[in-house]
């Protein structure tokens, strides 16, 4: 017998015994008290013989009580869920007793008074129902008090103000049973000690992580809807170390329409503590430049084509057209726009971009003014295995739109681009480098249409993107994986990337590459373990991290700009210019052709033949793990200003 097995075995026993004691005892204050209680409460009155034999028979109304109980299986019930069965047996067992007894009080040597025996028996009754029925009620409560603590999560709220207020009012007008108060944090010392809706104000940032330990606090809403970047982050920092799931309120926007409930609390995303202010658009300038204009946006459907339409329609363009060769995602951003922008005029159009006859029918029919082009496949790995593939459709599809929006009198044509075009190391990088030097021959072509190309790094919560597939594996469990733990990476969020793309699109000359100055690049496995946090996890104790290694054509970091390009300051001082590279545009568009011929031959040297294109394209530097130190030593002068 295993030890677990004797233990309890000894603790079923142990609880036996403590019930056999109980009703013994019960037993015998019972007929005392029906002694007592027929002789008016005076224990004086008791005649003497009664007193003798009442004692004789106390004992044998103890011993009768105990065996008809067990007999009648009494102590082999679980008392914690009893029910109508176990008050039956109960009756049944005093039904033997109350016979029993009636007839020992023939008996002489041990006769009680039968008013005594009678109270006594009643009283019997009631303790054993009172032992018995009040065991599942003290346990019940019990349960139920520990299940409410353990059900109701404790809360934390970061923010004395307007937000942290509507937070509590909420919980409390809803009279809501899922959280339990413990307190607020604010910073203010004036604060400190007061009362917010009656909730007690603790502590500043700095009492967080001592607060969470002592008060065992489940969840962190931030609440604070109006404060610098860079403070946001050091007090959500704080909070994800502190092991408490965290979460944050909605926008000012919100909070002034009275629109703040727990309803509509938010996890903190990564993007909170990025640290860095997001990219500011003249939104007046950009949306003046399209309004009334005909838009056309190819990939519409995708993380960055969808928002840009989302954007595109706050500005009241005349037409604004939707070109996808993905019909779900194109329906899904088509329905958002209708029910959001009911006057918008809207359309949306199935057709692969390097379809130069559907490129054509629609160009010519719509004449679109602006032409923002998303369309391309982007995941690295993918292209790897297929890129006759990625240049079909990245490079093909873009010099056929751009030859097309020409003949079409486009006015602006704006390429989103990508990091991983600059040194490429794997084909999907190669095919938008080769893409962005299409924009720029054609910019020296065509004096009626304005080329451009937008260059940024990832993007976080876009499709495919490393942030939702993480989200995904710590909602399954774990493992969390992550192919290096140096590999780095620049991110933006998607409106930065939006804005990014709007405004360079009003700046625009013609044949500019324009770059983000997205700060520092960040560490993918802090990502991860700041996900993890986040969620209220501990990386590698509940969700375990798993190094993979690095997938075919992938970089430990990427670069934003050639070294020969340079770059020139914009009116925004977060956007910056990549002066176009000189190169022989007939022997360039010779070359496409060649590789336009290759990739629909399904060609297998199709890698070796972007390569002569690309002098920069070096597929067999991929990891180059021997530079990543001097890179990040090419960035320290410029961590002051955030600038590489």
């Amino acid at each position: 017998m295993s030890q677990r097995k004797k233990n309890d075995k000894r603790t079923y026993w142990i609880k036996i015994f403590l019930l056999v004691f109980l009703d013994a005892l019960s037993v015998a204050v019972s007929y005392y008290f029906g002694l007592w209680a027929r002789y008016d409460f005076l224990v004086r009155r008791i005649p003497i013989p009664f007193r003798e034999s009442g004692s004789r028979f106390i004992l044998v109304m103890i011993v009768l009580t105990i065996a008809v109980y067990w007999l009648c299986r009494m102590y082999h019930s679980i008392w914690r869920y009893a029910s109508l069965s176990e008050l039956y047996r109960i009756l049944k067992s005093y039904m033997f007793i109350g016979g029993i007894s009636f007839f020992l009080y023939y008996f002489d040597p041990i006769r009680i008074p039968r008013g005594a025996q009678l109270i006594g028996f009643v009283v019997s009754i009631l303790l054993c129902f009172c032992l018995r029925f009040g065991y599942r009620i003290a346990v019940g409560v019990r349960s139920g008090r520990e299940d409410a603590r353990h059900s109701r999560r404790r809360l934390l709220i970061i923010g004395a103000g307007q937000a942290g207020q509507e937070i509590i009012k909420d919980i409390r007008g809803a009279h809501n049973r899922e959280f339990e108060l413990v307190g607020l944090i604010d910073d203010n010392p004036l604060k400190k000690g007061r009362y917010l809706e009656g909730v007690h104000i603790i502590g500043n940032r700095n009492d967080i992580a001592e607060i969470v330990r002592k008060e065992e606090v489940d969840l962190i809403i931030f609440a604070i809807s109006n404060i610098d970047p860079q403070e946001r982050r050091d007090i959500l920092n704080l909070c994800k170390e502190s092991g408490a799931r965290v979460m944050t309120v909605p926008g000012l926007y919100q909070l002034y329409t009275g629109e703040v409930s727990v309803s509509l609390l938010k996890d903190v995303e990564l993007e909170d503590l990025l640290g860095r202010s997001v990219t500011k658009v003249d939104n007046e300038k950009v949306f003046e430049m399209l309004n009334g204009k005909t838009v056309m946006v190819t990939g519409g459907g995708g993380s960055i084509g969808s928002e840009l339409c989302r954007q595109i329609a706050k500005a009241d363009p005349g037409k604004l057209i939707i070109f996808d060769v993905y019909e779900n995602s194109t329906y899904d951003i088509q329905q958002e726009l209708k029910r959001n922008f009911p006057d918008l005029d809207l359309l949306a159009l199935i057709g692969d971009v390097s379809d130069r006859t559907r490129i054509r029918s629609v160009l010519q029919k719509y004449h679109p003014d602006i032409i923002y082009h998303a369309a391309a496949h982007k995941h690295v790995p993918l292209m790897e295995d297929s890129p006759n593939e990625a240049i079909k459709n990245n490079v093909m599809g873009t010099l056929t739109i751009c030859e097309e929006a020409a003949d079409a009198g486009v006015k602006r044509f704006l390429l989103i681009s990508t990091d991983k075009a600059v040194n490429p190391t794997n084909i999907m990088g190669a095919s938008k480098r080769l893409c962005e030097m299409i924009v720029q021959m054609m910019s020296r072509r065509s004096t009626a249409t304005n080329y451009m190309a937008v260059r940024f790094g990832n993007v976080l919560g876009s499709n495919g993107s490393v942030v939702p597939l993480f989200k995904k594996q710590i909602a399954a469990g774990g493992p969390v994986t992550v192919t290096d733990p140096n590999i780095i990476r620049y991110f933006m969020t998607i409106p930065e990337a939006v804005s990014l793309v709007l405004q360079a699109s009003y700046y625009a000359k013609g044949g500019e590459i324009f770059v983000l100055d997205m700060g520092r690049p960040v560490r993918i496995d802090d990502m991860a373990r700041n996900l993890i946090k986040l969620s209220g996890f501990k990386p590698d104790v509940d969700i375990r991290i798993v190094y993979t290694g690095l997938r075919p054509g992938e970089k430990l970091y990427e670069e934003l700009l050639m070294d020969e390009e340079g770059m020139t300051k914009t009116e925004n001082d977060l956007i910056y210019i990549g002066h176009p590279i000189e190169m022989d545009d007939e022997t360039f568009r010779k070359d496409l052709e060649v590789l336009k011929k290759a990739c629909h031959e399904e060609s297998d040297t199709i890698e070796e033949m972007v390569e002569r294109i690309i002098p920069t394209y070096h597929p067999d530097l991929q990891g180059n793990s021997e530079n990543l130190k001097s890179f990040l030593r090419t960035m320290e002068p410029s961590a002051e200003t955030g600038r590489q």
